[in-house]
């Protein structure tokens, strides 16, 4: 019977370590770990859900004449825009030009989508004509000057830098000196801001992509902490709206008004929400490619930003 005993304190034992290792793998360490991978950077978001030249695609359908001759400028971009440059190629490009294996784009496709980070090198490097992105990092910057590159910057359209929080939040407002308090350790729980009494997790982003470069420039100089809660729903985070509201499933998340500003795309339109930002059509001005000045005129053209209006984005006025 000692010995029945001393088993059963030993499997009771071993199963709550083990559903403490699940708990916290599953609600701290997993939630910490960025994966970088190329296979996880690249399928992030499902590619093929937005190709050009196919009928399944929900991209923008449209087609222009736009005469381009000679060598067509590879266009890469940031993830959340990656359906409006597709939508741009789809539009002015020969559907030969864009090569897909089913997984990503193979190195002769016209079209890639490195996102915001290695989209930016691949400007600087001379392996993409045009990046579709928001504004760089200063990291980003100091590599393109230091590879001697020229980076010139044209607004092609508008978008909003969002928090978000669980749809289930009563919080629907916080002011952006509360949300820097948030992320500077002032504030710790959501009782002091108007919500439950549950502690807030303050979420970041990967370094050097465009949301956690956005963030940044929000804080205005302040540190921020990372706070990864383990309490579910009672985390913020942020991203651009397009990418809350477009591209992903948001069902369960909610966006936050900003000083007491909603960011729909009216107030982003009328320049209302604090937090309206331009994306741009990034390029190196050492590019020799005729086309380049060409396409970015496209852009600019009531086609082109039609595309950037019909895709969910904001056009330029």
């Amino acid at each position: 019977m000692k010995l029945v005993k001393q088993i059963t304190v030993l499997i009771l034992t071993a199963a709550v370590f083990i559903t403490a290792d699940i708990f916290v793998w599953n609600f701290c360490t997993k939630r910490c770990l960025t994966d970088n991978s190329p296979s996880r950077q690249v399928r992030s978001i499902e590619l093929d859900k937005y190709l050009p030249f196919d009928e399944n695609s929900e991209i923008v359908k449209l087609r222009d004449s736009l005469p381009l001759e000679g060598e067509l400028p590879v266009i890469d971009g940031a993830e959340g825009l990656y359906p409006v440059y597709s939508a741009f190629v789809n539009a002015v490009y020969p559907e030969s030009s864009v090569c897909f294996d089913g997984e990503r784009f193979t190195s002769e496709s016209k079209l890639q989508m490195r996102n915001t980070l290695k989209a930016y090198k691949a400007v600087a490097d001379g392996n993409a004509d045009i990046a579709i992105c928001a504004a760089p990092s200063k990291e980003q910057l100091e590599y393109a000057e230091n590879v001697g590159a020229e980076l010139e910057f044209v607004p092609i359209g508008h978008d909003a830098f969002v928090f978000i929080v669980n749809s289930e939040n009563p919080v629907d407002s916080l002011t952006s000196e509360e949300i820097r308090g948030i992320y500077t350790g002032k504030y710790k729980s959501w009782s002091e801001l108007g919500g439950k009494n549950v502690p807030i997790g303050a979420l970041q982003r990967l370094k050097g992509s465009g949301s956690q470069t956005a963030f940044l420039r929000f804080m205005n100089g302040e540190t921020p902490v990372s706070d990864y809660d383990s309490f579910l729903g009672s985390s913020i985070g942020f991203s651009f709206r397009y990418y809350v509201e477009g591209m992903r499933e948001s069902s369960g998340v909610k966006m936050l008004a900003l000083d007491g500003v909603y960011p729909d795309k009216e107030s982003i339109s009328e320049g209302k929400y604090p937090l309206a930002a331009d994306f741009y059509a990034v390029y190196d001005k050492r590019n020799e490619n005729p086309n380049v000045p060409v396409l970015i005129e496209w852009f600019l053209s009531e086609n082109g930003q039609r595309i950037i209006d019909e895709t969910g984005y904001v056009p330029m006025a």
